[in-house]
């Protein structure tokens, strides 16, 4: 006989696990990972800063609305700090000062900005070259830990109630008496009355074995590498720095620093790995912003982040299917916006007062991509 639940969420990343733990205040949930260890593929392998130069009046919407839950995480909720304040520095060469402008006429709506000037640029970050002339600094950014917050939600799912099986690949998504039948590889049953498809990179597929038209993600691969600052670098004090375009960002790392060339490289859903010409990227675009010399990698690593044809998350009930809820396509935001879509989503499903002001439902809904090719 098939184990049911009241809700069955598709996928142990970071997306799923905090809905999960959110809905599981009122609800039977059950969580499906398809691989042994949760967060595998993207969430356990973000460098994750909390920051507003990501994504768009959306993405710092959500940010803003989750921003109080990492200042003041539940009782209970990780035996760990979920990060460590650090500064955030966007930086800018003279003909980059008007992209600068302009950014930080974005961003200033949801944080406190500080305007530097060159020698403001340099103090906060002694490894820039003299060409960083201008920045903008929040001095109040946030280093999450996304193992700790992968590991609070899902000790908060349990704690409520909730369960989660690893090694369990969906194979199979039938309706079945008003309801669904989810089959997994390893042979096992579940039954649910409503299937949240949180399968980040492989969402579309799990939306294809339950014949719900998919939305048209896209996976693309983010590589990292970690390097030696020079000698006598007080990695304590450096910030995460990031260029005002999306070419170079670079921070403190477990003794070394590590650097992404922010590359978004189209890829099937897979287990990302790390490319030679990424990695020589990075380490290009570290020698041409910094005075730092990569003369060896120490580490690399790829993850995979899922974008909606237009960069917005997706939380929403298929109208195709009864009892189909998306919640895909976040990008490379999900780890900071955790908080406050895990609340959008429980609303959404339990039929509850939406929670999020300064953020409508529809701009979520994956009716936006009805008429639109797949």
């Amino acid at each position: 006989m098939a184990e049911s639940a009241d809700v069955l969420v598709i996928g142990g990343g970071i997306a799923g696990l905090s809905a999960a733990a959110e809905i599981a205040r009122n609800a039977r949930v059950l969580v499906l990972e398809g691989e042994t260890q949760i967060g595998f593929h993207s969430s356990g392998r973000s460098a994750t800063m909390l920051h507003y130069a990501l994504g768009d009046a959306l993405i710092r919407a959500l940010t803003l609305a989750s921003r109080p839950f990492f200042d003041l995480p539940p009782d209970g909720f990780s035996a760990v700090p979920l990060g460590r304040r650090m500064a955030v520095l966007i930086h800018a060469r003279e003909d980059e000062r008007d992209a600068l402008d302009r950014l930080e006429a974005d961003i200033s709506r949801f944080v406190r900005l500080e305007r530097l000037d060159a020698a403001g640029v340099r103090a906060l970050c002694p490894l820039l070259k003299p060409d960083a002339l201008y920045g903008i600094a929040d001095c109040d950014g946030i280093r999450l830990d996304p193992h700790a917050l992968l590991q609070g939600f899902a000790r908060q799912l349990r704690g409520r109630g909730g369960q989660l099986r690893t090694g369990e690949r969906v194979a199979g998504l039938t309706r079945e008496g008003g309801g669904w039948k989810v089959t997994t590889e390893a042979g096992n049953s579940y039954s649910s009355q409503i299937v949240v498809n949180a399968a980040g990179a492989w969402a579309d597929v799990v939306a294809g074995l339950a014949g719900v038209r998919p939305i048209g993600l896209q996976p693309k691969r983010r590589t990292i590498i970690t390097f030696d600052a020079p000698a006598g670098t007080d990695l304590d004090g450096l910030p995460f720095a990031k260029t005002v375009g999306d070419e170079l960002y670079f921070a403190p790392e477990s003794g070394r620093l590590f650097a992404s060339p922010m590359d978004e490289v189209p890829s099937d859903p897979c287990d990302a790995q790390p490319d030679e010409f990424e990695m020589a990227l990075a380490a290009q675009r570290i020698e041409e912003r910094t005075i730092v010399n990569v003369e060896r990698i120490h580490s690399r690593w790829a993850g995979l982040r899922s974008f909606a044809p237009d960069n917005h998350p997706v939380a929403g009930f298929a109208a195709e299917a009864d009892g189909f809820f998306w919640l895909a396509g976040q990008g490379g935001a999900g780890l900071q916006t955790s908080p406050a879509m895990s609340r959008a989503a429980a609303s959404l499903i339990l039929g509850f007062e939406w929670p999020l002001s300064g953020v409508d439902a529809a701009q979520l809904s994956p009716a936006r991509f009805v008429g639109q090719p797949a």
